[in-house]
């Protein structure tokens, strides 16, 4: 992995933490999500166009086959992670999904597209693993009343996110597709946003109540979204699904950065202490 992948992922992690704070704040469910995504198709329509007229790509049957899955596949991590937050605590369910997604998708990776990651690399992904599993503590914590609940999400959605990280490597990698990020991104969210419309429009009130309470909260992850995703793509072109998908999960130490402090969900120490072994994972990740 070079030292400009691990950069555009290390920035991405700091982007992804940031919304999915964000989305914590905000609860939404499928009308905040339509929102956000009409915004984000929005905002990254110009540069779609600009990938498109300087890069021209082959924009065919099998390129379009791989934006609607992968709207599909989207559409159901960002539900499923919203169902989430409003069951439990950032710092639970953001390191639960983010690190079984990861963990799933190096072993399929190696399993399924032939990828050889050195042991160093291997013992990289163990520790951000090992880490993962640390953060969540005492499993006697997830029995108090809708902690399984919000647990299971986090399950469901880190199974996506393996699901999601495999397609769209095909996508865009030299190997696969090769459909450029920024086109790419910009197929599947517009997709995403087309099947939630049907929805938005028989919830147009609360629509015009999730942009009237929580119109930053809209922007901030229309924004964000974008910039977190795109940079891995560009990083997954490439470098190794085993690689990108483990160095991802730094934003697990920003993400229980933010729920300990801003919003004081408490056991600081520990989860700290377990996302530094998470800091060293990457590390080892990087220069295998």
């Amino acid at each position: 992995m070079t030292g400009f992948a691990l950069a555009l992922v290390l920035f991405s992690a700091i982007a992804h933490a940031s919304w999915n704070l964000l989305a914590k704040r905000a609860r939404g469910g499928v009308a905040f999500t339509w929102l956000f995504d009409a915004l984000s198709v929005a905002f990254c329509a110009p540069l779609a166009l600009v990938a498109l007229v300087l890069q021209q790509p082959r924009i065919g049957a099998v390129e379009l086959v791989f934006m609607a899955g992968s709207a599909v596949l989207h559409l159901g991590y960002f539900l499923l992670l919203q169902q989430g937050y409003r069951a439990g605590d950032l710092s639970v369910v953001y390191p639960l999904a983010r690190g079984l997604g990861p963990m799933l998708s190096t072993a399929a990776a190696i399993a399924l597209l032939g990828e050889r990651p050195t042991p160093l690399a291997l013992l990289g992904a163990l520790l951000i693993g090992v880490g993962v599993v640390a953060l969540t503590g005492d499993p006697r914590t997830l029995r108090r009343s809708g902690a399984g609940r919000s647990v299971a999400y986090a399950i469901a959605t880190g199974v996506v996110i393996a699901a999601y990280t495999l397609w769209d490597k095909q996508a865009v990698g030299i190997a696969g597709a090769a459909i450029p990020p920024l086109v790419y991104f910009w197929g599947f969210t517009a997709g995403r946003a087309l099947l939630l419309t049907p929805l938005a429009i028989a919830r147009w009130d609360e629509v015009r109540a999730g942009w009237r309470e929580h119109r930053t909260e809209a922007l901030g992850i229309a924004i964000l979204s974008p910039l977190s995703y795109i940079l891995v793509l560009i990083a997954l072109v490439t470098s190794p699904v085993s690689y990108v998908a483990p160095a991802r999960e730094i934003g697990i130490l920003i993400g229980v950065l933010l729920g300990t402090r801003l919003l004081a969900e408490g056991d600081a120490r520990r989860r700290l202490l377990a996302a530094a072994a998470m800091v060293v994972g990457v590390v080892a990740l990087a220069l295998g």
